[in-house]
């Protein structure tokens, strides 16, 4: 495939204003599908469940079965909508969505059209300077998930070159909530930093709901990107592509920065661009052609005959909004006075999209500035390496275990650091890997003595200036030591034992 022509970014907003809008689809961790009883793969308990194993005939697709709305699902939905500041229909129906799913045994997904749970909102989005960006909330509605296709036999496992593919059902029916925003004007520069943050913002929603894992590299939040432009001074929008399942927020931000520069060139030059859905490609950092994008008509949308609609009362509207967590930007100025961090501390917890994952290894056991140093530097530098988010390495939990061996004196960071290389591996717990590569902190003193004696020995000129007071000299000895101790020592006690072995010899 020929490589896109791209515009420069600053010279494509001079001539054209983006307009964005955003779906993102968040994956409820309820112990039970949306319709069925088989068991949920976005709940903590089913992540890891075998192929096709979380199935039930309506999953499938078999005749004669029948849907049954899961109630905590619908509550979840409603409590989410008023999270985003919607308002909560009486009445909401569901509908059947028809196109051909492969990998959804009933060829129609049973989803909200024109009645959906939640509708008309808004949520503020704060950008790393401190701007608040608000964000206007077209719908909130719920549906099924479709299963899942693996491609195989083709190079980069795609269904491009692929021999055959291999349907999972597992993720067949989770319940889902697709939250639909209006047209974003006025992004203009910042246009990927807001994606990137709105994005965020849902994910520290749902996290502080409890209503989803929001683990994006596990699907359980995907974000659809919409991306128009229009020349400067005219009023009718551009024609959309819509890049579809990117599932980071780095991505996001990369898909929405790409699209606006692929697009600027192509009208440019004369050229039109073509509604459709586009596949974000993490690894050239590039989007390609998916389908032509369908409108509403197209899906021959019509009431699901098989469910009643959903009418929530009022008390239970009510119970639900009082229990609502703290707005995203409540939560994070109290979170950074809890923490004890400095503005920039904060930010760059913040920035890396991070607030998560710090608060739950602080919840774990960790002090705040270890978890922070853990998440914003080597959890972030090994991510950025690997093209991935930090949170696709280690558990929170994890990492407050291993900050515990770190504070009780069994690691130092050099060694902790390799085992963090180890936990990011997959070779087990903090502990497990400290006992099985043999990496703990020597804390007898017999054999540090022994190699502090020896360097001592071998630089007869470093021990007579220790000895005339040079004690900055020691750091040749020091070096030494911990280079014949592989590490596996603490500098500061063998500081200590080089002064005293060097007034003593």
């Amino acid at each position: 495939m020929a490589k896109a022509a791209l515009m420069d970014f600053d010279q494509a907003l001079e001539l054209f204003e983006p307009v964005l809008g955003f779906e993102v689809h968040v994956e409820l961790n309820t112990r039970t599908k949306m319709f069925s009883a088989a068991g949920n793969p976005a709940h903590s308990d089913n992540h890891f469940a075998g192929p096709n194993t979380l199935v039930a005939p309506v999953d499938m697709g078999l005749p004669g079965s029948l849907p049954v709305v899961n109630e905590t699902a619908v509550r979840y939905s409603i409590s989410l909508g008023l999270a985003l500041g919607c308002s909560i229909a009486p009445n909401s129906r569901f509908a059947r969505k028809n196109y051909f799913y492969p990998d959804l045994g009933k060829n129609y997904q049973i989803s909200q059209y024109d009645e959906p749970i939640a509708f008309e909102g808004s949520v503020d989005v704060e950008l790393a300077d401190g701007t608040i960006v608000t964000v206007p909330i077209e719908r909130a509605h719920m549906e099924e998930d479709a299963g899942k296709l693996t491609h195989m036999g083709g190079a980069a496992g795609r269904i491009q070159g692929a021999e055959y593919s291999l349907v999972d059902y597992n993720r067949a029916g989770v319940p889902l909530v697709e939250i639909v925003t209006k047209p974003i004007f006025g992004a203009e520069h910042r246009a990927p930093e807001i994606a990137k943050a709105y994005v965020a913002t849902i994910r520290d929603i749902v996290i502080a709901l409890g209503i989803s894992e929001a683990r994006m590299e596990r699907g359980n939040l995907r974000c659809d990107a919409n991306v128009s432009l229009r020349p400067r001074g005219q009023e009718k929008l551009g024609t959309r592509t819509e890049t579809k399942n990117v599932n980071s927020m780095r991505s996001v931000e990369r898909a929405v920065r790409y699209e606006i520069q692929r697009q600027a060139a192509i009208l440019a030059s004369g050229g039109t661009i073509i509604q459709e859905t586009r596949h974000w490609h993490e690894d050239t950092g590039t989007t390609s052609p998916g389908r032509p994008k369908s409108d509403a008509d197209d899906y021959r949308y019509f009431p699901e005959p098989d469910l009643l609609p959903v009418a929530p009362s009022i008390e239970l509207i009510e119970e639900l909004r009082a229990a609502l967590p703290e707005p995203p930007a409540v939560r994070r100025r109290r979170l950074k006075t809890d923490w004890g961090f400095t503005d920039l501390e904060f930010q760059d917890v913040a920035n890396g999209g991070l607030l998560a994952e710090v608060e739950a290894t602080i919840a774990a056991g960790a002090a705040p500035a270890a978890a922070r140093k853990w998440w914003t530097g080597e959890l972030t530098r090994v991510a950025n390496a690997q093209g991935t988010e930090p949170s696709a390495l280690v558990e929170p939990r994890a990492v407050a275990e291993l900050q515990k061996l770190v504070d009780a004196g069994t690691l130092n960071d050099k060694l902790a650091r390799q085992v963090l290389e180890g936990m990011i591996a997959g070779e087990g717990t903090p502990q497990q890997i400290v006992d099985a590569r043999g990496l703990a902190v020597v804390s007898d003193d017999g054999p540090l003595i022994a190699a502090i004696d020896e360097a001592l020995a071998s630089q007869p000129d470093v021990l007579a200036k220790i000895r005339d007071g040079k004690v900055q000299a020691a750091g040749a000895i020091i070096g030494a030591v911990m280079k014949a101790m592989r590490g596996q020592a603490d500098a500061a006690r063998v500081r200590e034992l080089v002064l005293e072995r060097a007034a003593q010899l």
